[in-house]
């Protein structure tokens, strides 16, 4: 069971317009599981719950009903963390081979990431946080044809040089020390 101390992002839902592409597109590129399907008795879309993690029945929620004649997606961007970066390179070969389109990469500093359409033309990033912290939004262009350690260099570099640098470590005690007290 997922612990929380207060209201905590958790799950999202899309609607798509072709559910078993989008639902392959998703299983297959972000290796999520499916956990359970069905047609809700009061909301008459069938849903199809995807999660990457035993601790969260659903952290994806894929749903029919998005208007053939919609072309333009309401979400923002749906975003993936991945263990390194090569996962960024892996997963960019992956959706580029089931449709996904306009992928670039970005180097945000505090994260690397891959941005992209899925079929449908909802934006999708998977990033991998580094351990810098600098002010955003930043977003510096990612070659993720150099080593990964030559990446981590770059982008280390460009951080120090960034008046709001500090490490990591140092953004998350700040946080910590002005974020609400949990809840009792």
């Amino acid at each position: 069971m997922l612990q929380v101390t207060r209201p905590t992002p958790s799950h999202f839902g899309i609607y798509v317009t072709d559910l078993d592409r989008m639902v392959a597109f998703y299983t297959e590129v972000f290796d999520l599981t499916i956990t359970d399907t069905g047609v809700g008795k009061t909301f008459k879309n069938k849903l199809v719950f995807t999660s990457a993690s035993p601790d969260q029945h659903h952290q994806l929620v894929i749903a029919s009903g998005r208007p053939a004649e919609a072309r333009f997606s309401t979400v923002m961007q749906l975003s993936f963390a991945v263990p390194g970066i090569q996962s960024l390179r892996d997963i960019w070969a992956k959706a580029e081979a089931r449709g996904a389109s306009e992928i670039r990469g970005l180097d945000h500093g505090n994260a690397l990431s891959v941005y992209m359409l899925d079929p449908e033309g909802n934006m999708v990033e998977i990033y991998v946080d580094t351990p810098f912290h600098v002010a955003q939004p930043h977003g510096d262009p990612l070659d993720l044809s150099l080593s990964d350690d030559e990446i981590l260099r770059r982008t280390e570099a460009a951080c120090r040089a960034d008046p709001s640098f500090k490490p990591q470590a140092e953004w998350q005690a700040e946080f910590q020390a002005r974020a609400p007290r949990p809840l009792a």
